[in-house]
């Protein structure tokens, strides 16, 4: 009999508590001395097991990234020219760009000639583009066809003789003449085979460019080590609107600013182009193509040239 009684007992559910007397009791439990439901103890053994774990952990993750840090070259890359993601076909960009409120993919330069503020939205992109050319630094040197830069060192940009395309005349956007800035995207290591003769010219080469070309061989070979530079309208009509063109300071790319390699303080060379007289009011349709024997072209994929409208109310 005594058995039973202790057996009921032992058995004998919990007393039924109130909503907020079972909180208090599951925050405290005076009783069992349990806290949320564990005891001290319980409590100290499962901080210590998640403290060894995440500890090793930490301790893998940062072993696997010591050894991926140790594959790593921070001044060359792993993959280059055909072998890496962005090819050996250097791409050529140009600035300005629209602003970044107006669509990020549009590449129309749209701007009112008698509206000094819009004139002014554009020429300070330009300017936040060429301020690291005007900086001073140590490691960039004076370059020319005979004397390219040493052993980690960098040729400078030089800003000089620009006229018009320069800041103090907006880039002559004012005067409904604006120059327009490219640039040859950057890939490590790659060498242009440069068109430095006037023989074997690619028959779609504009003849002007031949005609250029002709004349700088004229003053000497090494002149024509340049990437050269082309612009032209997409369409005839285009090329009706789009008026004389001039590029500042020369007609493409200098070879002693290739190869590029990493050196800090690298700047890759721009050229201006100044459009001397477009028609206003009307969207041309522009193509600029950079030339060299390996730099392949494709329209579609925008390989080896770029497309911008320009548009002057």
């Amino acid at each position: 009999m005594a058995d039973k009684k202790v057996a009921e007992q032992y058995y004998a559910p919990p007393p039924k508590l109130g909503k907020w007397e079972g909180f208090r009791t599951f925050l405290w439990n005076s009783e069992t001395s349990q806290c949320l439901g564990r005891t001290g103890s319980s409590w100290a053994k499962i901080l210590f097991f998640y403290v060894c774990f995440y500890a090793a952990l930490v301790g893998f993750f940062a072993a696997m990234l010591a050894v991926f840090w140790q594959t790593l070259d921070m001044q060359m890359p792993k993959y280059q020219l055909d072998s890496s993601l962005i090819g050996s076909n250097p791409g050529l960009g140009f600035r300005p760009t629209p602003p970044e409120y107006q669509n990020v993919e549009s590449s129309l330069i749209w701007y009112k000639a008698s509206d000094n503020g819009n004139v002014g939205i554009w020429t300070k992109l330009i300017d936040d583009f060429l301020e690291p050319y005007t900086l001073e630094e140590d490691n960039r040197v004076d370059c020319s066809f005979d004397n390219p830069p040493p052993e980690g060192k960098v040729c400078k940009v030089p800003m000089t003789n620009w006229s018009p395309c320069v800041k103090e005349n907006q880039y002559n956007f004012k005067k409904k003449s604006p120059c327009i800035f490219l640039k040859l995207n950057k890939i490590y290591n790659w060498v242009p085979d440069m068109y430095n003769t006037s023989t074997n010219l690619p028959e779609k080469m504009p003849d002007d460019l031949k005609e250029h070309i002709r004349g700088e061989e004229a003053r000497g070979n090494k002149n024509t080590n340049v990437v050269w530079v082309s612009c032209s309208g997409e369409n005839p009509a285009d090329n009706e609107h789009i008026g004389a063109i001039q590029y500042i300071p020369r007609r493409g790319f200098p070879g002693y600013f290739f190869p590029y390699k990493n050196v800090d303080g690298y700047l890759p060379p721009v050229v201006a182009v100044y459009f001397e007289k477009p028609k206003t009011g009307v969207l041309i349709n522009i193509e600029c193509k950079a030339w060299a024997r390996n730099i392949m072209y494709d329209r579609a994929e925008r390989r080896g040239s770029v497309h911008f409208e320009l548009m002057i109310d």
